[in-house]
């Protein structure tokens, strides 16, 4: 009763909005995971394709010319 008068809220009032905030906290993490999971993913295709457009690393055509090299290289 005293911590009502002097706080403004009870026990029950306070582990209703602790509970709240936990579940909050969850959600939040799990956006920031999901917003910096698709931004690295995306960046990251971005950069492989720039780095083949300019003539640097191309791994699609690095696989393949492999693949053909070994082909040959068994008969």
């Amino acid at each position: 009763m005293v911590t009502e008068l002097l706080m403004g809220f009870d026990e029950q009032t306070l582990a209703y909005d602790l509970q709240r905030a936990h579940s909050a906290d969850i959600w939040f993490i799990r956006a920031r995971f999901f917003i910096w999971g698709v931004t690295s993913t995306v960046g990251g295709f971005l950069v492989g394709h720039a780095l083949s457009t300019i003539g640097g690393i191309n791994l699609y055509s690095m696989a393949w010319n492999g693949f053909w090299e070994m082909w040959y290289g068994l008969w």
